[in-house]
């Protein structure tokens, strides 16, 4: 990330991604806890856990992150074109010469 911002979106995205993610574990352990959801076999209770926070955080990020999902794919697509430029201009001076 450099120092005139770019990048934020795509930290700001990942960062709400993981907390949604965050959010949906420790709301899935406590319903593991109160026995509400059914316990892991044997030692597995984290990953049962983890599983099923990977499993419920993908369709919320989806829906509740469309908008900061959007700003970083503007983000990225702006880079793309200013590389593509780049190279474009590159190109023209090699074969000027």
């Amino acid at each position: 990330m450099s120092a005139n911002g770019t990048g934020a979106a795509t930290l700001r995205y990942t960062l709400m991604r993981l907390g949604v993610f965050v959010g949906c574990f420790l709301a899935l352990w406590g319903l593991v806890y109160a026995g509400v959801l059914p316990r892991g076999l044997g030692d597995s209770n984290l990953l049962w856990v983890l599983l099923l926070s990977i499993v419920v955080s993908a369709p919320l990020s989806f829906v509740l992150l469309r908008k900061q999902r959007d700003a970083m794919s503007e983000q990225i697509v702006t880079k793309v074109d200013k590389a593509k430029g780049r190279l474009e201009a590159a190109r023209s001076q090699e074969d000027a010469a």
